[in-house]
């Protein structure tokens, strides 16, 4: 074994029982499973003959399950409505065994839900054949932001490392970030920042993780294919995001690790590309990373892992997660 795989071993080791909290969007994924048989005389669509239904834990909720099956201590923080999504959403959490949450339930909210209708024959895998986003979003008010902003405050001091899982949703607030942030950089806290929409609201980060859709919507122009224009690509929101580290995740092109004044590391696909589910695959990337750096990882050996284990996640159908022993496995293959 060499002395770089070593090392990554031993960050794995580390993994357990770090407590990382996530703060974020959390969502209910709804799976409708059926099956179809036949064309409906009404239209020309697919009759689904209902089989099953389950509910799994989206958005946020998926980051928390990759952290939870690496050995962490995830503490859910954000707001969810109070409704019968809501009471299914921490019933999940209850099932994972995460019991201690940051979680603030209001009225006035509604749990966003997404619902994926899988359909095929009898016997076969099925296929998602439609999906519904009953979308959500938190009201912009006083007291709930105080609470968030208290909450964060409280987990600054004794958690390990801090996931921003922003999927525009508006559980997380600019204004709540600036506060909080400093509570953070106080006590050396990793905060790392996974947002759809809002890369450069939330400036000051000490790492981001977008992919590269999301790094031409920040910039407002094309990356493009060439190693210089993904380079200046990255050396661009680097500064903009005032950060020290930036991981541009590129699909089969694999991932790019920009940090100040040290070259690209550039990371080709871990594995095959014969790519089976994307599904989820940003949200194991950033919590594998965000874990790594509080187990006390350089930003390289945290990317190496996080490659590691986004290879390993696309192999596998939905949101998946990965173990400790199939990242030691697969690094020592």
């Amino acid at each position: 074994m060499s002395k770089e795989t070593a090392a990554l071993h031993d960050l794995i080791d580390r993994f357990k029982g770090r407590k990382v909290a996530v703060w974020g969007d959390f969502i209910l994924d709804e799976y409708i499973y059926g099956c179809t048989q036949r064309i409906s005389r009404e239209a020309p669509v697919l009759i689904l003959s209902y089989r099953s239904r389950e509910y799994l834990l989206g958005g946020a909720g998926n980051a928390l399950q990759n952290l939870k099956a690496l050995g962490a201590t995830p503490i859910p923080v954000g707001v969810i409505g109070r409704d019968e999504a809501g009471d299914a959403l921490l019933a999940l959490l209850q099932e994972h065994g995460i019991r201690d949450t940051k979680l603030f339930r209001d009225a006035a909210c509604a749990t966003p839900i997404k619902t994926r209708i899988l359909a095929g024959e009898d016997n076969t895998r099925k296929q998602q054949i439609l999906r519904i986003d009953r979308e959500a979003y938190v009201p912009d008010d006083a007291r709930l932001k105080a609470k968030l902003a208290a909450a964060l405050g409280r987990l600054a001091p004794s958690c390990d490392a801090l996931i921003v899982s922003d999927y525009s949703y508006r559980s997380v607030r600019p204004d709540v970030f600036k506060s909080a942030l400093p509570s953070f950089r106080k006590t050396d806290v990793p905060v790392c920042l996974d947002s759809r929409f809002r890369l450069l609201a939330f400036s000051g980060v000490t790492i981001a993780t977008p992919n590269e859709p999301e790094v031409e919507a920040a910039l407002g122009r094309e990356v493009g294919d060439s190693p210089a224009s993904v380079r200046r690509a990255g050396q661009d929101l680097l500064s903009r995001l005032r950060s020290r580290a930036l991981l541009i995740t590129r699909g089969s092109k694999g991932m790019a690790l920009f940090e100040k004044g040290k070259p690209v590391l550039s990371l080709p696909v871990h594995g095959t590309t014969d790519i089976v589910d994307v599904t989820g695959a940003g949200d194991t990337v950033i919590s594998v990373f965000g874990l790594a750096l509080a187990s006390g990882a350089s930003f390289r050996q945290a990317a190496r892992l996080a490659n590691v284990a986004g290879g390993l996640v696309v192999m596998k159908k939905g949101t998946a997660t990965v173990t400790p022993d199939e990242l030691r496995g697969a690094i020592d293959r």
